[in-house]
């Protein structure tokens, strides 16, 4: 995916508002915060998305207020070339608002990039929204970089939920930094990484154990490899770790980027392109239907008032 000036990151439900604003201070670029919760905003050019008297709004009632300030949200955006969407597909705002929001700036001729965090296996009842809207954000957006927290609580269970939150973030922030010296495939991508480790090779594979969570061995399409803390990883290690990519998925399909953290710990992130069905997929069972096949598609489910008098429970 090819970025152009200037660039809008926007941050929707708290989780994608905390993302957007600690991406902001690391490039310096412009931020705007969505949400329906006044928590989750701080400033005069943040959008609030009115729920009215609904003490726990679902996500198909936030949808429905949020289509009310679309003028307002196209408006924010309009000025900028490239949009980048931070959204938790785990929050109900996140699943609402973001595929409205990527749409919205598809509709406006933006570049659009999504940032997608899924939530956790067990949270059940968050599961099926989160593939629906993943489905859509992808839809719209010209790249999507899937976080998988589930997958790297699987592959390190002792990991305390906050502890898992702490180390995705760090990496989608690792990316973000990087995105202006590095090339992110137009498909959906993945995105895996380790806790801190002394050693850039366990990272690796930590790293790689992630991703096998969610996608098997032969969808790789193309990999693209961080190594951070350089400094005090050898070129022999980097090189090896390289070489190890190259044999598990095809050298033609590994390239490798290098940037330089401080700090005595070393990490790896991957982030990976993937063909064919994923984890993610399996979490909408409709989610095989081919669209032209799907009726209703063009809206996203939301609740809306008829005026009729039937009981709707929010």
């Amino acid at each position: 995916m090819d970025f152009r000036e200037p660039v809008l990151l926007v941050g929707i439900g708290g989780a994608g508002a905390r993302l957007a604003a600690q991406a902001s201070n690391l490039t310096g670029t412009n931020w705007v915060a969505i949400s329906h919760d006044s928590n989750d905003l701080g400033s005069e050019n943040d959008i609030k998305v009115h729920t009215e008297s609904y003490v726990n709004p679902s996500s198909y009632l936030i949808r429905a207020q949020t289509q009310k300030v679309m003028d307002k949200i196209r408006g924010r955006i309009s000025d900028y070339s490239t949009v980048i969407v931070f959204a938790n597909l785990a929050g109900k705002a996140g699943c609402a608002i973001s595929p409205l929001v990527a749409s919205a700036a598809k509709e406006e001729g933006k570049k659009v990039l999504s940032f997608a965090l899924m939530p956790f296996g067990f949270e059940k009842e968050r599961i099926f929204l989160s593939g629906v809207s993943l489905k859509r954000l992808r839809t719209s957006s010209d790249s999507t970089i899937v976080i998988d927290n589930d997958a790297i609580l699987e592959s390190n269970p002792d990991l305390t939920v906050s502890k898992c939150y702490e180390i995705t973030n760090a990496a989608v922030m690792y990316v973000v930094n990087s995105l202006h010296t590095s090339s992110i495939s137009n498909d959906i991508n993945i995105l895996t990484t380790s806790r801190d480790l002394s050693d850039v090779e366990a990272s690796l594979r930590d790293s790689i154990k992630m991703l096998y969570e969610d996608a098997p061995p032969n969808a790789v399409k193309k990999t693209m490899l961080y190594v951070f803390g350089t400094d005090n990883v050898s070129i022999g290690k980097i090189n090896s770790i390289t070489n190890t990519l190259s044999d598990i998925f095809n050298e033609q399909n590994t390239s490798v980027s290098l940037a330089t953290t401080q700090g005595d710990k070393s990490k790896v992130v991957m982030v990976t392109a993937v063909q064919g069905a994923t984890k993610f997929d399996s979490y909408d069972p409709l989610g095989t239907i081919p669209q032209d096949r799907t009726l209703d598609w063009d809206e996203p489910e939301s609740s809306i008032k008829t005026g009729i008098e039937l009981y709707q429970m929010e």
